[in-house]
């Protein structure tokens, strides 16, 4: 419903005024003077406010600010019986929609109410959807209160306000995404953009030109001219994912991005400026890439000025019940199905599994289960490879087997290493993936005093 609120000492005028605007339809308050309109334009289903310049406890010009910080998405609208330019400047710079002399400017009233509450309106659905996205893409949103879930959002709370580049490492699956958009949203920079580029999903070339843009003829095929991600997150936040894909020569060009905030277009000779705040995610172990020369040196240092490693969710196991809970909430609602709760196998499946996908495989197993049970998940709800035996934590391992023997290597290198698992990867040769997967599946000591 549109609703107006009309702040005018003269009794008859104001009824008058009510008495029409609510037979165009609208709702309407009324108040007699500054006090009341204050305590009136409290309630946050006004949309506009006609208002009188001369009141009996104040001025209608100065109460525009008071009530703009009391209702914000509200248009004012001030009356007056003498109209004159200093007080109509004033009214503006205040944060008033328009100002009209009573008489004159009767005819433009209704159009003006109806022009202020379609702005209005507006304005609180744009504040109501950045709400939701807010939330959405809030550090409230990562689901988990184990220790090491919660060290990881109370670094990226720390680094958000600043422009610090990030470095967010982890297996995949482990919502680097997700991080890297609550820190943007828990930024200065919340109302610009994030843009995102995963760099395994294109070729070097396509990443290029999605990065840099493109002028009209670069290239056969580029009919007009192209913004690039790099132009497209000035002022906001640039996401690259994955970002251990990206080719060595881009990789030199990015750095000199980092370092000047300016690139040129494919086929372009000007420079443009960017100011963007780049974070990076990767699961690949850049450290050991960059000392085998296969990633960059330097832009490894550039980037790795603010490093979180995301825990997988074999080092969260306690999570799981709450990601389940909510996984079940979510794909009951999306398949209009009641939710259907789960049994303690299939709780303890979850639990032991060893998860090499991490929350995104739970989420695909949680979504399958719940499109094919009919009632309680049971463990017959699960992917066949999830019926094998509940735990791999501890093998029993023939002493002759081949298994036997890569344990105890693993962990004689584990223990030269006094368990840096990144410095144990690199001298197994093996990514740091795969040695978490082994160091689980044996049931090692992940750490020597």
């Amino acid at each position: 419903m549109k609703t107006v609120l009309i702040i005018d000492d003269e009794d008859k005028l104001r009824s008058l005024l009510a008495r029409i605007i609510r037979a165009e339809g609208f709702d309407v308050v009324e108040a007699a003077d500054c006090k009341s309109g204050l305590i009136a334009a409290d309630n946050p289903v006004i949309d506009a406010v006609l208002c009188d310049v001369r009141l009996p406890d104040g001025n209608g010009v100065a109460l525009v600010p008071l009530l703009k910080s009391r209702n914000p998405e509200a248009e004012i609208i001030l009356l007056t019986a003498n109209g004159n330019i200093a007080d109509g400047v004033q009214a503006m710079k205040n944060g008033a929609m328009d100002y009209i002399v009573k008489g004159d400017d009767n005819d433009r009233i209704l159009p003006l109410l109806e022009k202020a509450i379609e702005k209005a309106q507006l304005q609180k659905k744009v504040k109501r959807l950045e709400s939701i996205v807010s939330n959405k893409f809030s550090f409230d949103a990562v689901i988990g209160n184990s220790q090491v879930i919660m060290d990881a959002i109370n670094l990226s709370r720390k680094v958000a306000p600043t422009d610090a580049t990030v470095l967010l490492t982890g297996e995949t699956g482990t919502g680097k995404e997700v991080f890297a958009q609550a820190i943007h949203y828990a930024s200065l920079r919340a109302d610009k953009n994030f843009v995102a580029l995963n760099c395994s999903a294109l070729g070097r070339d396509m990443i290029e030109s999605e990065l840099f843009g493109y002028k009209q003829g670069a290239f056969t095929g580029a009919q007009k001219d192209k913004r690039g991600l790099l132009e497209e997150a000035h002022n906001g936040t640039l996401f690259l994912d994955e970002i251990g894909e990206l080719p060595l020569e881009l990789q030199a060009k990015l750095l000199r991005v980092l370092e000047t905030h300016e690139f040129i277009k494919l086929g372009d000779v000007k420079p443009i400026k960017s100011n963007f705040r780049l974070i990076a995610a990767t699961n690949r172990d850049l450290k050991a890439e960059s000392e085998s020369h296969k990633f960059r040196s330097d832009l490894y240092f550039r980037l790795n000025v603010f490093q979180i490693q995301l825990p997988s969710l074999r080092e969260r196991r306690q999570d799981i019940p709450l990601l389940l809970n909510f996984f079940l909430d979510y794909f009951s609602k999306q398949t209009n199905k009641p939710n259907p709760g789960y049994s303690g196998d299939f709780l303890k499946r979850l639990e032991t599994h060893e998860w090499s996908g991490n929350i995104r495989e739970l989420k695909n197993v949680v979504e399958r289960a719940v499109i094919i049970s009919d009632g309680e998940l049971q463990t017959d709800s699960l992917p066949f490879n999830m019926h094998q035996s509940i735990s791999t934590h501890s093998p029993h391992l023939s002493a002759f087997s081949m298994a036997s023997a890569e344990k105890l290597h693993i962990q004689k290198v584990l223990n030269y290493c006094k368990g840096n698992k990144t410095e144990t990867a690199r001298l197994l040769e093996i990514g740091i993936a795969t040695l978490y997967r082994k160091i689980e599946e044996y049931g090692l000591q992940k750490s020597v005093p």
